[in-house]
């Protein structure tokens, strides 16, 4: 699965605890991330200074299900279960 475009929803419901430009301690669950634009894409894509946890992350149905409030939902629901 492709990432769907301006969803963000990756960039606002998970934490990341490691620094990154904008974020000096992180980002908690919940808070839009600093790098994301007002047409939800990121500002880091590519680069070498975006966290290894977004690099990482790779777009699934079963976690960006079928539009982006899903999307919201389910990384909500599966950062209340690891913490």
């Amino acid at each position: 699965m492709e990432c769907r475009l301006h969803c963000g929803a990756c960039c606002i419901a998970p934490s990341i605890s490691s620094s990154f430009p904008n974020h000096p301690d992180g980002k908690p669950a919940g808070e839009r991330c600093k790098n994301l634009t007002d047409d939800n894409l990121c500002k880091l894509f590519g680069k070498p200074e975006r966290p290894k946890v977004c690099h990482d992350f790779k777009a699934t149905e079963w976690v960006c299900g079928n539009n982006s409030q899903e999307a919201l939902s389910i990384l909500n629901e599966l950062e209340s279960l690891t913490n």
